[in-house]
């Protein structure tokens, strides 16, 4: 009967606290046990009655807040208040940006996967639609990217159309003269225009992002709304937003611009104003801006405004025509031909109330606004710009891949093509699932700050690691500059979005982890925030939840890594069933690593940045393998689809696998990682990535499945067949499939004898002698042929022309 009471015991607490339900489950087992005991007829009343005695005292304590945090929390608080890291205001501002959304349930470890299906991203209005089809085809029709490099800028033809249509004014609501786009149509237009050029595609999206737009929507005077949003949706002024300085680049806030209140005589009226001094650099369109908004430290050393000398970073909005200010040099990034360059600011004089974005109300709100408005900016800008390039690559290598031959074989059927095919399918597919995912939740009223830094982050690296794969892929033609290689533009803008915005070492190491630790983490913020005010029966609930948390989601990762996670609840889905299951394990493994991580190392985690890095690929991970199931479930259940959604998320779930198991083999603490290892490892790390097969399936489908490659690159600007580049290698496929029942006839009466063996058009020639194929069939072949020497055809210049290139 006792061990029966034992075995029960143990039952009850695992059913429990895998539930969730830590304090139930503990007294349900006691309670058990001791039944067991007494029924069992054991002797030593004596020592039940105490047992029953400390279990009451145990429910009482920790049942009765009043009495427990009197004896426990008020000695628990001191302790945490020497560990918990403590934050500074504009470590505070930063962590608090933006909300909480999927990511909360990623880090409490149990995600509720019904909640992510049943949301509905919002999708394109027609309005929108009709903008992409229409105005958006128009300007891609018009750009000539290669012409763009070599005049070192967009005609002014080009910079007139984006005007006249509005394309600086996206995010600018109708009321105020502009588009009024929702995110995901704002997405939808930049990765159009990337996939025809990237100095386009920056132009239009600077706007629309981080700057004078955007605060002023969200932060200006009715008067400043007024006086500047109509121009800006009309491009009559261009914006432009100073930020980073020679002294301030990832740690923008310890910026030395500086504007200082005082009063002046202008035009014989005294005004309060700010006189500004600074240097900027990287900042896109100052050369041509008319209108910058820049971020400084407000001081008032004469008192002028209030009693307080540090007023903090603010935002304010100048004209470009005021005196003192330099601007028009360029900077030359990496070649792309967007605007960039640095602007000084020497003395220039502003009246407080015109340039403060928002008036006197927002001085020393700027962290605050810039924070804020990043959280939205990274979730869209980079992303799109990724998106574009990776669609523009699965495009271009799925068509050459199958044109282009090497030994009378299209060079897609090798392996060694397939490997880098796959790679650049599976992640097109998966990005493409990330921005949807993110840009519903904007357009839902949410602001993911750590989804949008995963999505910055993780996209531009995807980005980088497609592009790649494309250049290898074209091998030789894809080193050779000119009209016909698109994909060389691509590459040498790759370094641009993994570095902006945030260096993704920076947003890896510090901003994913960093923030997602503290503001999604169920209690963590409120451990801190009681602990900073001594509010002892805040930090009593917090903490008490927090131990909860723990000990159950310690209880549901050991039970997933036995059985294989199949005691996960998931949806009814019999295709996804099984990854939904085993992302639910590696949630409640990295809830329990990080949790352990800072209890071990508390404040010092942070300067542990390849610990915080790691954690924060696999927070990444299995936020990207969530947006990849979440888009297989909205979408057609095609075969293709089904392919690219299990390469996804295999690859996803082998990277979380990679970035837990980092984690334990670095931890400090050597017992507790060894301890840590046997609860969620206890049979090994055991996931691969995708397989050989399934690459090779994926890889074929975009070689041979027109409708899923065109699913895939459903973003990109498709040329004329008589334009250089993918126009004229969407031409040459589309021969190539029409003539491959004829080399099939070709091939098979070699085989059979009928034909000796020979190359190309000679083989052609012998087929139509011996009557293997027709006249007719024989001009489809030669057009077949003529098209794929076009494509694999390179530029070259003479050496006047060449001395002239950029």
């Amino acid at each position: 009967m006792l061990w029966i009471a034992l075995i029960l015991a143990v039952l009850a607490f695992a059913a429990l606290a895998f539930r969730g339900l830590g304090f139930l489950a503990w007294l349900v087992a006691a309670g058990v046990w001791l039944l067991g005991w007494r029924l069992a007829g054991v002797e030593h009343p004596h020592l039940f009655a105490a047992s029953c005695a400390v279990l009451a005292l145990l429910a009482l304590v920790a049942g009765v807040p009043p009495l427990r945090r009197q004896l426990v929390s008020r000695w628990v608080l001191p302790v945490f208040a020497r560990v918990l890291p403590r934050l500074g205001a504009t470590e505070r501002i930063a962590l608090e940006a933006g909300t909480v959304w999927w990511d909360g349930d990623l880090f409490g470890g149990m995600p509720d996967w019904d909640k992510l299906l049943a949301f509905a991203p919002a999708p394109l209005s027609a309005e929108e639609q009709a903008f992409i089809d229409g105005p958006v085809d128009e300007l891609c029709r018009r750009l000539d990217d290669w012409a763009v490099y070599q005049q070192r800028d967009l005609p002014p033809e080009i910079w007139q159309y984006i005007k006249e249509q509005r394309f600086l004014g996206m995010i600018i609501p109708k009321e105020h003269g502009g588009l009024g786009f929702s995110a995901i149509g704002h997405s939808r237009v930049v990765t159009r225009i990337a996939t025809r050029s990237i100095t386009a595609a920056v132009t239009i999206m600077v706007p629309n992002s981080l700057g004078p737009g955007e605060l002023l929507l969200h932060y200006g005077s009715e008067e400043q709304k007024r006086r500047h949003l109509e121009r800006l949706a009309r491009g009559e002024e261009i914006p432009c937003f100073a930020l980073t300085g020679p002294e301030a680049g990832s740690d923008a806030a310890a910026t030395q611009s500086e504007g200082i209140v005082e009063k002046r005589i202008v035009d014989g009226v005294e005004v309060i104003g700010l006189r500004l001094n600074w240097k900027k650099r990287y900042i896109t369109l100052a050369p041509v801006a008319t209108l910058i908004g820049l971020a400084f430290r407000l001081k008032d050393p004469n008192r002028l405004i209030g009693e307080v000398e540090d007023r903090g970073i603010t935002c304010a909005l100048i004209p470009r025509a005021t005196p003192g200010i330099e601007i028009g040099l360029r900077h030359d990034p990496m070649g792309v031909p967007f605007m960039n360059g640095p602007i000084v600011g020497r003395d220039v004089f502003v009246p407080l109330d015109e340039a403060v974005i928002g008036g006197r109300a927002q001085i020393g709100n700027g962290w605050r606004m810039l924070m804020e408005s990043l959280a939205a900016g990274r979730s869209i800008s980079l992303p799109a710009l990724s998106i574009g390039a990776a669609q523009m690559c699965t495009r271009i290598c799925g068509a050459y891949a199958t044109v282009r031959e090497q030994f009378d074989t299209p060079i897609g059927r090798f392996e060694g093509i397939e490997e880098p095919l796959a790679r650049i399918a599976g992640l097109t597919w998966l990005m493409t699932a990330a921005r949807t995912l993110t840009c519903g939740a904007l357009d839902a009223g949410e602001k993911p700050a750590v989804p949008g830094n995963i999505c910055k982050a993780y996209l531009t690296e995807c980005m980088r690691q497609v592009v790649s794969d494309a250049m290898d892929i074209r091998a030789g033609s894809a080193i050779q500059r000119g009209p016909r290689n698109p994909l060389a533009r691509a590459w040498d803008a790759v370094p641009i979005g993994i570095t902006v915005e945030g260096a993704n070492i920076l947003t890896r190491t510090m901003m994913i982890y960093g923030q997602g630790a503290i503001r999604c983490h169920p209690f963590v913020q409120k451990e801190i925030d009681a602990v900073a005010q001594r509010d002892l029966a805040a930090f009593d609930r917090a903490i008490f939840g927090h131990l909860n948390l723990f000990c159950t989601r310690l209880v549901r990762a050991k039970l997933l890594a036995w059985t294989g996670s199949r005691l996960a609840a998931a949806p009814a889905t019999h295709d996804t069933h099984r990854y939904f299951q085993h992302l639910s394990r590696f949630a409640a493994a990295f809830t329990i690593l990080s949790d352990t991580a800072m209890g071990t190392l508390g404040g010092s985690l942070k300067r542990r940045e390849k610990l915080s890095g790691r954690l924060a690929d696999a927070l990444a991970w299995l936020y990207l393998a969530s947006a990849t199931l979440k888009r297989y479930h909205d979408e057609s259940k095609t075969r293709s689809n089904f392919a690219l959604t299990r390469w996804a998320t295999e690859l996803a779930l082998y990277r979380i696998q990679e970035a837990l198991v980092g984690v334990l083999d670095n931890l400090p603490v050597r017992p507790v990682a060894t301890l840590l290892r046997w609860t969620i490892f206890p049979l090994g790390a055991r996931f691969r990535p995708p397989s050989d097969r399934l690459g090779g399936e994926v890889a074929r489908d975009i070689l041979e499945d027109r409708e899923a490659r065109r699913t895939l690159t459903a973003d990109v600007f498709v040329p004329p067949a008589d334009e250089p580049g993918l126009g004229a290698l969407e031409a040459a496929l589309d021969k190539a499939v029409r003539a491959l029942p004829i080399e099939t006839k070709l091939r098979d009466a070699v085989r059979a004898g009928r034909l000796d063996r020979a190359p190309g058009y000679m083989l052609d020639e012998l087929g139509v002698e011996a009557g293997v194929i027709s006249g007719e069939e024989y001009d489809l072949l030669n057009e077949a042929r003529d098209a794929r020497d076009e494509v694999i055809a390179v530029d070259a210049f003479d050496a006047a022309r060449y001395k002239t290139l950029h």
